[in-house]
């Protein structure tokens, strides 16, 4: 016998959705948006309601946005003759953290999948083409995961911008064994990679 009632079961089921969240976190969750005196129920509600009302995506580099444009574009202060190209919103939010980042971003929601059926048209890869046809004497960065989509996305854009003849840099971000690791280790791919992409002492 089930002894949570059916709205309680709802709830619990939508909560396991949520990624990183199973049968007992979600149940935990739960009981503690039923047991909760503070309208906490209500701001949720609330919040979740206005989130997918508000939230757009910016209509120069498809980040998330609650104006037509982010705050990160709109921001004078960044360098504009560089844009950083990255896989997902939150790999913004993970490089903004770092505070070593000053130019602009291009989020293609996606990477290039021909296992998956995922093409060039199905991200926002022609929008970032449109972009750096405009762009003169800049750089892209090319931040996708080094994966082996993450790798064909780069490799594909890399050659789109060779054969246009824009006259845009191309760098790929650095990847490999992480401070602190050691290399007896590291799994096969992370020190491919890191040799891959060793760089010239004079370079620091």
């Amino acid at each position: 016998m089930d002894p949570y009632p059916k709205p309680l079961k709802d709830l619990i089921a939508q909560l396991k959705r949520l990624p990183g969240v199973g049968e007992k976190t979600a149940t935990r969750l739960a009981l503690f948006i039923l047991a909760d005196r503070e309208n906490f129920a209500g701001d949720l509600a609330q919040a979740l309601t206005s989130v997918k009302d508000a939230i757009r995506l910016c209509s120069v580099c498809y980040n998330l946005a609650d104006m037509p444009t982010c705050s990160i574009c709109q921001d004078i202060n960044r360098d504009r003759s560089v844009i950083c190209v990255v896989e997902e919103p939150s790999d913004v939010l993970a490089l903004e953290s770092a505070h070593a980042y000053k130019g602009l971003y291009h989020v293609l929601h996606g990477l290039i999948s021909p296992m998956n059926g995922i093409g060039p048209q199905d991200i926002r890869l022609p929008e970032l083409m449109e972009r750096l046809s405009k762009l003169q004497d800049g750089e892209v960065i090319v931040a996708t995961n080094p994966s082996v989509e993450g790798e064909g996305t780069f490799h594909l854009i890399a050659r789109l911008i060779e054969e246009k003849h824009y006259p845009v840099r191309v760098s790929r971000i650095a990847s490999g064994i992480p401070m602190g690791g050691e290399v007896k280790y590291m799994d096969q791919v992370t020190l491919a990679s890191a040799l891959r992409y060793r760089r010239n002492v004079k370079d620091r």
